[in-house]
């Protein structure tokens, strides 16, 4: 096959396009904004891989994704598979014209650069958050005007909506990974969001108070529920999914990439403070206002996007996803307290026993 995809400089994207090198010989146009940063990439890929890539440059704020003529014409009857895995991860208010016109716009770009290639099949990577303030997470689009947490979910929300509209030009399918984090084999991780923005808070905050506080053994509050769970799922598990989607997706349907068992908010902080070596961190319910220390205050205002996050459990049902894999050697996740905690120290440094 030939297959188009953007956000390949990203997190999931780079081993997306790694695993797609490995287990197929499909030729890839892949979109990029920055060329050095994506010659670098395909320069560390394994193996002689670099006669199955073309590098385009573009960008997906752009019409028809910044390409040319003649590079439409190149690939117009051409593309099997467009993946769009391109979206800026942020939560604050503040980004939400960016946030939409990266997100938004820049998927009604690729949709109608798919469309003018006539590509026979989209898929488009969005997020189980789309779940917004829905008590469980199904595999159906959300109504569109369902209040979310931030406008990075309302993005979207809208996006998916924007998505299956084009379901009569080509075959679309919607593919929501929870929270992605480092490689489960080896932890390995290049993001800075989510998780990895929550412990980069952290770690600073650690720094911080090290060299300030007179009082080592000060007890520094995180305001959420201990008893709440945070929805990882490895970085490796979405691209093997996303790979093998290739010959076995179904239009018109959406698959949520979460985790059936995902670990509580208090163990996932304990990992976190025994590879910081941090132990003054605690998490609490609430508390009433004007009862946090400073310290506390600079501290939760470090973290607080991800507040909506760490106050509740989000639940999904993933009976499509495990469809899809049923019959393929990509097993149904399970991943256990040690790996998440490797996968925790591996983004501070820490060797295991």
């Amino acid at each position: 096959m030939t297959i188009f995809l953007t956000g390949t400089t990203g997190f999931l994207g780079g081993k997306l396009l790694a695993n797609l090198l490995q287990t197929t010989d499909h030729t890839l146009y892949v979109l990029v904004r920055d060329m050095a940063k994506a010659e670098r990439l395909v320069a560390s890929l394994p193996g002689n891989t670099e006669s199955r890539i073309r590098l385009l440059q573009g960008d997906i704020t752009k019409v028809n994704c910044g390409l040319d003529a003649m590079e439409i014409d190149e690939l117009t009857g051409n593309i099997d598979i467009f993946y769009h895995l391109a979206a800026l991860v942020k939560f604050d208010e503040e980004l939400r014209k960016e946030l939409f016109a990266i997100n938004y716009d820049g998927t009604k770009h690729a949709l109608e650069l798919a469309k003018l290639l006539s590509a026979k099949k989209f898929f488009y990577v969005s997020t189980a958050y789309t779940i917004g303030k829905h008590e469980y997470g199904v595999e159906k689009l959300y109504p569109i005007e369902a209040e979310g947490h931030n406008p990075y979910e309302e993005s979207k929300v809208k996006s998916e909506h924007l998505a299956f509209s084009y379901a009569d030009d080509m075959d679309v399918s919607i593919f929501r990974p929870s929270i992605i984090v480092g490689d489960s084999e080896t932890g390995e991780a290049d993001s800075e969001f989510t998780l990895y923005g929550f412990m980069r808070a952290l770690d600073v905050f650690k720094r911080r108070v090290t060299r300030s506080a007179t009082d080592p053994t000060t007890v520094y509050r995180v305001l959420g529920s201990k008893h709440a769970t945070s929805n990882f799922v490895p970085v490796n598990y979405v691209a093997d999914i996303l790979a093998i989607a290739a010959s076995r997706a179904e239009a018109g349907t959406i698959y949520n990439i979460t985790n059936p068992k995902p670990a509580s908010n208090y163990d996932i902080l304990t990992m976190i403070k025994n590879a910081l070596d941090f132990n003054q961190l605690a998490i609490i319910e609430e508390t009433d206002e004007g009862t946090l220390t400073v310290e506390e205050e600079r501290l939760n205002d470090m973290i607080r996007v991800f507040n909506d996050y760490l106050s509740r459990s989000f639940d999904f049902d993933d009976r499509n996803t495990q469809q899809l894999i049923d019959g393929t050697p990509i097993q149904h996740l399970d991943m256990p307290e040690e790996t998440l905690q490797m996968i925790i120290n591996a983004y501070f440094g820490v060797r295991g026993e």
